[in-house]
């Protein structure tokens, strides 16, 4: 590996969840290579070096503040979070899906923020599944403020069909929603920056898991431009790595899509997305 200690990560100390598999499991493991220490958040024993291990299901509220305290407790001053921490609703359900990847996620940062340097940054992985979320903002902005994680819960049972939907779709504008929003307060009470990238499809047992269960030949017909093939786990952890990076500081409550190109294309007509409900595939063009 190149001489990368210009991005600030040596000697530091990072928290990591979802750090056992996937994406979460290349930051970790790239991190401990840039030099920091460590600290794992998972359901899962992880199986790369670390310098702690913290399990914990993101679903069971309780565990998430009983984790948050014992962080807090032991491993401080901590300069840097990634919530990697995500799964699809085929797993264990979409309400599940929404627990873990947007309800559970939240809560656990917000639990373990006043354990964070001043000045900390946060970066989270949401999905290019959220590229429509501002056709939702409205119901978005409404759960938005429910801090209180059973409560947001409740309020998603009350009206699944529109609320819940398919759990992945919906948890993952929410975490888009609440990144942009609440780095505006995280910034200017305390210097925190938070941002968030959004996938496509990539190449960890999340989607070896999902290949199954979708259209025929719906990966086939995702377009890849920047590669031509689908990104590995590696290359979506490095985006992440250096948009946490104190190099970017004037960064903040962004949603950077690492999609390939995905959702700017959809957003002005380069890529037909109706392939992703059955219809013609995505243009040659833009494969």
């Amino acid at each position: 590996m190149l001489d990368l200690d210009g991005l600030g990560y040596r000697g530091r100390t990072a928290v990591v969840t979802g750090g056992a598999s996937g994406m979460g499991e290349q930051v970790a493991r790239i991190l401990g290579e840039l030099g920091a220490k460590v600290f794992i958040v998972d359901i899962a024993q992880p199986k790369i070096a670390h310098a702690g291990y913290y399990p914990c299901d993101l679903s069971d509220f309780q565990a998430v503040r009983d984790s948050a305290a014992a962080i807090a407790a032991e491993v401080p001053p901590i300069d840097f979070l990634f919530p990697c921490a995500g799964l699809p609703p085929q797993v264990k359900g979409a309400l599940y899906c929404m627990k873990v990847n947007y309800v559970g996620t939240r809560h656990f940062i917000e639990q373990l923020a006043p354990a964070l340097q001043d000045g900390a940054g946060i970066a989270l992985i949401s999905s290019d599944a959220a590229l429509g979320w501002q056709k939702n903002i409205a119901q978005s902005l409404e759960m938005l403020a429910i801090s209180d994680p059973d409560e947001a819960i409740a309020w998603v049972e009350q009206d699944p069909s529109k609320r819940l939907r398919d759990g992945y779709t919906s948890s993952k504008e929410m975490l888009a929603v609440w990144v942009q929003h609440a780095a505006v307060a995280f910034g200017n009470e305390r210097r925190i920056r938070l941002n968030a990238i959004g996938p496509c499809p990539t190449q960890t047992a999340f989607i070896d898991f999902q290949s199954d269960k979708l259209p025929e030949g719906f990966l086939d017909a995702w377009p890849y431009p920047s590669l031509g093939r689908m990104a590995t786990a590696e290359e979506q952890a490095w985006p992440l790595i250096l948009l946490n990076s104190p190099l970017n500081r004037v960064i903040t409550g962004s949603f950077l899509y690492t999609d390939q190109g995905f959702a700017s294309g959809v957003h002005t007509g380069a890529i037909d997305p109706s392939f992703m409900m059955g219809g013609k595939a995505a243009p040659e063009t833009a494969r």
